[in-house]
């Protein structure tokens, strides 16, 4: 396989979106582990800090609104914050059978680019301590690395306090959609 074909393979909806965007970037591969999906594991394979790869969460108030949240690969999602944002009664985890259809998306492999559907994007706080940070590319295996800015320019992004420390990363691993 040619350099070239391989490149091509790696245009994901979501890279082909920031590109409608003019938006810079860089697509990262590495090699996918189904059995461990972490934002944790994927850190150490692309080479960053944990808490500078984004994990995208499809979350619902259990009523029929959905919304994307993005927490750092070292922490949680803390879900009263994020209900308490977003003016929701309560927040939770859509059900992992729904997400593919309500994103388009498989679990390790959402993010809010070229989502088939539009839903508001909460993004931790954090995010913007970085010069580049790292979300799916909208297929496991591929990770978008861009600026803090062009992201949330681009998902349209509402940034807040989200995050909670996970008590221990090596059991909990950060969860993974």
């Amino acid at each position: 396989m040619t350099r070239a074909m391989t490149r091509a393979m790696t245009r994901t909806n979501a890279a082909r979106f920031l590109d409608s965007l003019d938006i810079r970037y860089e697509l990262r591969e590495y090699e996918v582990d189904p059995d461990d999906l972490t934002a944790l594991s994927v850190a150490r394979k692309i080479g960053l800090p944990a808490e500078q790869v984004f994990k995208t969460l499809l979350t619902t108030d259990g009523a029929g609104a959905y919304l994307f949240a993005v927490v750092p690969g070292d922490a949680e999602l803390d879900f009263k914050k994020l209900a308490r944002v977003a003016g929701l009664r309560r927040a939770e985890m859509v059900p992992l059978k729904d997400v593919q259809p309500l994103t388009g998306y498989i679990r390790g492999g959402v993010t809010v680019f070229a989502a088939k559907k539009s839903y508001p994007v909460l993004a931790d706080e954090t995010i913007q301590l970085f010069d580049r940070i790292s979300v799916s590319a909208g297929l496991r295996g591929v990770q978008i690395l861009l600026a803090p800015e062009d992201y949330i320019r681009a998902a349209a992004a509402t940034l807040a306090d989200l995050a909670k420390e996970i008590p221990n990363p090596a059991k909990h691993g950060g969860d993974a959609q």
